[in-house]
């Protein structure tokens, strides 16, 4: 049975977490102080037993110049003893419902082994963003060039991304999180995190998209196995995206890992034509996820 945390299981989700992950206590205590809300965690329930649970955070993204709420999914595990029975899977199905209902129209994550990219794959999640070469602005030299005001720190850290599309977006309580993470190891360098994107809303996004690009106009046939509501063709025209069957040219068919990829613009120019053309390709942006 799939059901929300509460105080009764916070306890069971610390104890999963430590056993799955095995990360040391002291940044157990940051996360779960400054992310973990039992509103925000999806449970696996066998009895009275936690043996599955993911977290939904919260965030906000810049998409086309438009900043938007998205989720992030954090901490996805099943306890050893109850892996192969799907577990995983049904909260993975439920979380994208969840989003649906909360109005959220896209999902991010950051799959900590290369083989989970095939494993989120299966659940319309594409690459979307790339490791990064450059260094992130250090937190230390951050908070040091502004000793006893984190706020006058949190921003200058967000002058380097507010204004950057494709991009994560943190308020200055993340920005606490991440000053206390960092300081527990020394305030390693960090670089933007490898992470995987889901459309959960493609007529909302392709809308935005729409009103960006004024200038774009095509049809998209667009498959999604998992949200009904996204099996549409919509038709992108004067700034709008529509749902209806008016086809123009370009038509394009794409599945939503591929829409997903087009709209945050993820390699666009290794595409051929049109799509290289209509989606002008971006360096979408994910770091400091307390990773």
């Amino acid at each position: 049975m799939i059901q929300y945390a509460d105080d009764s299981t916070k306890q069971q989700v610390w104890d999963m977490w430590k056993i799955v992950f095995g990360d040391p206590d002291n940044y157990m205590e940051v996360y779960f102080r400054h992310k973990y809300r039992n509103e925000q965690t999806l449970l696996y329930m066998e009895g009275e037993k936690a043996v599955a649970s993911l977290q939904m955070l919260p965030y906000q993204f810049t998409f086309c110049g438009t900043e938007i709420p998205v989720i992030y999914l954090s901490g996805v595990c099943t306890l050893p003893e109850a892996r192969k029975k799907g577990y995983a899977r049904l909260l993975l199905i439920r979380s994208l419902e969840e989003a649906r209902l909360k109005g959220v129209p896209l999902i991010l994550l950051v799959p900590q082994e290369k083989w989970l990219l095939r494993f989120y794959d299966k659940f319309g999640f594409a690459k979307t963003f790339d490791e990064g070469i450059e260094a992130l602005p250090s937190l230390k030299e951050l908070t040091e060039r502004s000793p006893g005001d984190l706020h006058a720190a949190y921003r200058t850290f967000d002058e380097c991304f507010r204004q950057k599309d494709m991009t994560l977006q943190k308020t200055y309580d993340d920005f606490l999180a991440m000053v206390e993470e960092a300081m527990l190891f020394d305030f390693p360098q960090k670089k933007k995190l490898s992470g995987m994107a889901r459309v959960i809303d493609a007529e909302r996004l392709c809308d935005l998209f729409a009103g960006r690009y004024e200038q774009q106009s095509f049809t998209v046939v667009v498959e999604d196995q998992l949200i009904q509501e996204n099996n549409d063709t919509l038709t992108i025209l004067h700034g709008k995206a529509n749902r209806n069957n008016f086809i123009i040219q370009p038509l394009l068919h794409t599945d939503i890992r591929e829409l997903t990829q087009l709209l945050l613009g993820y390699r666009t120019s290794e595409l051929e034509e049109p799509l290289r053309t209509i989606f002008q390709e971006k360096q979408p942006g994910m770091h400091f996820m307390l990773e």
